[in-house]
């Protein structure tokens, strides 16, 4: 099974999709945003734009996707953004054309609370200022031009299923996609310092200087 997990950037997918994999034996997550970043690192810095205008990142994602889930014994969890509904239907919906069991679910929250998000990542801008870096990262900023696009968008019915998570936390947006899908999560963890500690660390390993 593919979980992929849409949303607005800044909506939680990433921390959810971890909070999956940990909870769920044989899982892995195979984030299709590392296919944009290395087609952005190849591509000369003043013909970058949206990755995913590029059919070759359409392409690969379809392609390791259907790797993975032809060939790993586990569920598989993709964490990514996609509002474009042509786009949504070269990648999710070709998976399920070839046959592969793909739940899909839309993290949405009302944009005060996604924009509180985004503001909470203090520890990637206290990062980016050690390094000398002053200025806004620029996925940050194309998070806030995208927000109103990205809430619109993914309202619509083709982007169900629908899950509003401004009041829910991390382990309970897990446990409802996890029941949504029909399948079995193992405990939350009961240490709240803890489950913190670890959400940083994920948010740590997830910050781009480029």
């Amino acid at each position: 099974m593919l979980l992929w997990i849409n949303g607005p950037f800044g909506g939680g997918k990433t921390q959810s999709a971890y909070e999956l994999r940990r909870r769920l034996p044989g899982s892995v997550v195979c984030d299709p945003e590392h296919v944009g970043f290395g087609l952005h690192r190849m591509t000369p810095p003043h013909l970058r734009g949206d990755f995913q205008d590029l059919p070759a990142w359409r392409q690969g994602v379809y392609e390791v996707l259907d790797l993975a889930l032809r060939r790993h014994d586990g569920p598989v969890i993709a964490p990514m953004t996609v509002v474009e509904p042509a786009y949504f239907r070269e990648t999710v919906g070709r998976l399920r054309d070839r046959g592969h069991d793909v739940h899909h679910v839309a993290l949405l929250a009302e944009r005060a609370t996604v924009l509180r998000r985004l503001r909470e990542r203090g520890l990637g801008r206290g990062l980016r200022a050690v390094a000398g870096k002053d200025t806004p990262p620029r996925h940050e900023t194309f998070a806030v031009t995208k927000l109103d696009l990205c809430l619109e968008r993914l309202r619509d019915d083709e982007f169900a299923e629908h899950l509003w998570t401004d009041h829910l936390t991390i382990p309970q947006v897990a446990d409802r996609i996890a029941a949504s899908a029909g399948l079995r999560l193992g405990p939350a963890d009961p240490s709240a310092l803890r489950g913190r500690l670890r959400r940083a660390w994920v948010g740590v390993r997830h910050i781009r200087f480029d």
